[in-house]
């Protein structure tokens, strides 16, 4: 809740201070960088990037392509920031939005120091992480990053490396088997990250852990508790943005696609709605009131006027 412990102070959005207040301070001695999380839907990009930055940056669920635009996590050490840039899961998209989804990842991976494809150990590594691999930038550093080692045994660990270095095409990679889950593997995974870092600025003022903006990280709290009450075509069908922040008022609209979606959500007596809100005020400064309104409309997921609105 450190993010969020300011925005009790503010009366609106519009006068709290950016994280990227401030010119980059330059020191010879000082190692900075960008470092990119890539990899097909549901490996654990997300809850690796928490892992690696000790607090949550980006939501997590078990649906796919829960993440939807770039979630920047900054990680400080002396003398060092490395900026990790979680992306959305890179699929075979059927709507506007899922191409949309795939450019912001293939985006984020242009130009950076470190590129990490995740890969996930419980599954067999398929045409979908070859492709990804294929597509990756070769002017950066290379990381095959095996996650999710605690649902699968030694063996299975050794095999799924064994092939990803035989198969991937990235004979300069670095492998990393680790959990997101557990905290296996992530401090070498992190210490090799930071060693690698090159010369360069400091792009956030210390003791920045994300750049986000605080009225999307309150909209992706309330879709991630949405994702994680609702079921069948649901979760791609949502979208969430606060419209409104009045001290300790605070307005989020839940977008659906169709009136059957918006009964769903809402629920008989409006209890999954109230559920809804109680989870995420948990994560919220005390006192803070929070409106959930439940608005249709139709196929926004194929009208680009509405994704480019909600800014993915």
């Amino acid at each position: 809740m450190g993010r969020l412990k300011d925005i009790a102070k503010t009366e609106s959005a519009e006068n709290r201070e950016t994280a990227l207040a401030g010119i980059p301070q330059r020191d010879e001695d000082f190692r900075s960088g960008f470092i990119t999380l890539i990899g097909r839907p549901n490996v654990g990009k997300s809850s690796l990037l928490n892992r690696i930055i000790g607090e949550k940056i980006s939501i997590t669920a078990k649906s796919p392509n829960t993440t939807r635009s770039a979630v920047r996590g900054i990680l400080e050490r002396p003398g060092k920031q490395a900026i990790f840039v979680d992306t959305p899961g890179i699929h075979k998209p059927r709507s506007p939005l899922g191409t949309r989804l795939n450019s912001s990842a293939y985006e984020a991976v242009a130009d950076v120091d470190i590129t990490v494809l995740v890969l996930d150990a419980s599954k067999e590594i398929g045409k979908g992480d070859r492709y990804i691999a294929n597509g990756m930038s070769k002017g950066n550093i290379p990381i095959i990053c095996l996650n999710k080692i605690d649902l699968a045994d030694d063996r299975t660990v050794m095999r799924q490396l064994q092939f990803a270095s035989e198969n991937l095409g990235m004979p300069d990679a670095e492998y990393f088997a680790v959990s997101a889950q557990t905290g296996a593997g992530i401090k070498n995974l992190t210490e090799y990250i930071l060693n690698s870092l090159p010369s360069g600025p400091q792009y956030f003022p210390s003791g920045t852990t994300s750049d986000t903006d605080e009225t999307v990280f309150i909209a992706e709290l309330v879709r991630e508790q949405l994702l994680r009450f609702v079921k069948e075509e649901l979760p791609h069908s949502i979208a969430c943005k606060v419209t409104e922040i009045n001290w300790p008022y605070i307005r989020c609209e839940i977008l659906v696609e169709r009136d059957s979606q918006k009964a769903m959500v809402i629920s008989k007596n409006g209890h999954l709605l109230k559920q809804i809100g109680i989870n995420v005020r948990r994560q919220l400064p005390p006192g803070t009131y929070l409106d959930l309104i439940v608005k249709v409309e139709k196929n926004w997921q194929k009208r680009t006027d509405i994704i480019e609105r909600l800014g993915y």
